[in-house]
């Protein structure tokens, strides 16, 4: 295999990883990185100096600089492009050749194929990944369990359309290093599946389209919209062909959502509002800033509580003034076809859950699971009928304030020593799953991915800094934390086969990020650099 001047692979080159790590596809990937990463680490930075002002007692709100923009009646985002214009059940999942297969049979109007929360950034998820998207475009794709059952495509007519997620811009692809330098995962994402596949998806009449997570600011996206017309050109593909749709997932992005979409209008698919994410975000930001900002354990918020129906109602608003999607987020529950009881609870919950979205006027919104297809597409069915989405319906009775947005503690709800146990818990063993390879978990019933053990190590790290009592009194403290750590983790190797070292490593992984004095940004920073 040649690699351009500057560019050097250090992760195995296994078979045929050659046909995704050609020399012009790395090309791209080091012009993109030589353009760009500078101004990748400088909002990198910029958030540090965000959250600095945050930490020392300033409050998030409308950006005075950009008020012309929200106040501008007349720009609109591009019109929905083919196969995202209905776009009423969309199914997420890693990118493994199993899940390819399944999501793309699933019967959702799009497939989120994910390199991000779902999926454990290990070398071979990541080149192999994008083998099997390409398979999957070329058809060539196929899939045999031990046991012989076999997995195959069904008609290109049936399948759903593909919408990739990169990394976000905090993380580094450690295995392509451009003059030196590690690149960054998101470019390097987008990059591989922009140059093999933006001309297959063309040729189905599709485009390559993206899900673009974890952003905090406009200023993020107009990186990503300069990336995608660099990446065009450098195609000759028509400029405005890749369309974009942005997870607002932090609370910094909820207070720039006009500017975000304006920042991509040629470019944007709409928002999402990625729920999980958006939770873990208030509490990392407000981690230090008391009571006003101290949520109660995770399982009691719901989407439900007013700061959450402020977010998502403005979200709404905020696209369909614009001509944009408004994708809802994924309930977490998922069914299990062994137990009728915890089935019939996750189809009831699910139901409910797709029931306010569509009647608040998403668009469509996301599942985890294939069983969870046909419930929320009769759903959004009874909603949209024959039209691909309510876009037209504009939500001008919705008035949403910064105070609205930071009402933290209206959320209902107690912190008690099981849902300690349950944060402990679940992260231990999303954190073994992910150390040995698997980014989306069946835990307790429901789809555990690396949003939701950031939300049980934050609020962890929150209660312990912030002299927070349970509710039989009883302070959380590190000693308390250490001893149900060692309980916890029994109770784990007694009913699971998680391998022991996995599990050892994950708790160690998880003491540094849920008991440390500096708290780490993201917890999979260090898990990163924990993979080989």
């Amino acid at each position: 295999m040649g690699a351009p001047a500057g560019v050097e692979i250090t992760g195995p080159m296994n078979d045929r990883y050659d046909e995704i790590l050609t020399e012009d596809a790395l090309a791209l990937i080091a012009d993109l990185h030589r353009r760009f990463e500078p101004r990748r680490q400088e909002l990198l930075a910029a958030r540090r100096r965000r959250q600095e002002e945050i930490s020392a007692g300033a409050d998030l709100d409308f950006l005075p600089e950009t008020k012309a923009i929200r106040e501008d009646p007349n720009w609109r985002v591009a019109p929905p492009a083919p196969g995202i214009v209905d776009r009423r059940v969309e199914i997420t999942g890693p990118t493994d050749r199993k899940m390819t297969i399944n999501a793309l049979n699933s019967g959702a109007k799009v497939w989120l194929a994910d390199f991000e929360d779902a999926n454990t950034p290990l070398w071979e998820n990541m080149i192999e990944g994008q083998l099997n998207l390409r398979d999957a475009l070329d058809r060539t794709i196929d899939f045999t369990t031990p046991e012989g059952k076999r997995y195959a495509l069904k008609d290109d007519a049936e399948l759903a359309t593909i919408v990739v997620r990169p990394r976000g811009w905090h993380l580094d692809e450690k295995h392509i290093l451009v003059d030196g330098q590690r690149t960054s995962g998101g470019i390097v994402d987008f990059a591989l599946y922009f140059f093999h596949c933006a001309r297959r998806q063309l040729a189905k009449g599709k485009g390559p389209y993206f899900y673009l997570p974890k952003m905090q600011s406009h200023l993020e996206a107009r990186l990503w919209n300069d990336i995608f017309v660099r990446a065009q050109e450098s195609l000759g593909i028509e400029r405005g062909t890749i369309r974009a749709t942005v997870l607002i997932e932090t609370i910094p992005a909820a207070f720039e959502m006009e500017e975000i979409l304006y920042e991509l209008r040629e470019h944007s698919a709409g928002l999402n509002a990625g729920r999980w994410d958006y939770l873990f975000s208030i509490i990392k930001t407000h981690r230090t800033r008391g009571r006003r900002f101290l949520l109660p354990e995770r399982n009691a918020v719901t989407m439900t509580a007013p700061f959450m129906r402020a977010y998502t109602e403005l979200l709404v608003k905020t696209c369909h003034k614009r001509g944009a999607h408004a994708i809802g987020g994924m309930a977490a529950f998922i069914p299990n076809r062994r137990d009728p009881e915890v089935n019939r609870v996750a189809l009831a919950k699910v139901r409910d859950d797709k029931a306010r979205e569509s009647a608040d006027g998403f668009d469509g919104s996301w599942v985890a699971h294939p069983d969870l297809v046909p419930v929320a597409m009769e759903v959004f069915d009874g909603v949209l009928g024959d039209r691909p989405n309510q876009i037209d319906r504009q939500r001008d009775d919705v008035e949403v304030t910064a105070a609205d947005l930071l009402d933290v503690s209206s959320a209902e709800g107690g912190i008690t020593e099981a849902g300690l146990r349950n944060n402990i818990n679940v992260a231990l063993q999303y954190l073994a799953a992910w150390l040995g390879g698997s980014g989306a978990v069946a835990i307790h019933n429901l789809m555990e991915d690396a949003a939701t053990a950031e939300i049980s190590r934050s609020q962890i790290w929150q209660w312990l800094h912030n002299d927070v009592t349970l509710d039989d009194g009883t302070r959380v403290t590190a000693d308390l934390v250490e001893r149900l750590i060692g309980e916890e983790l029994a109770a784990i190797r007694a009913a699971t086969s998680l391998d022991a070292d996995l599990l050892d490593r994950a708790t160690a992984l998880f003491k540094e990020v849920a008991l440390a004095d500096d708290y780490a940004e993201f917890l999979t920073l260090p898990a990163y650099e924990r993979m080989p």
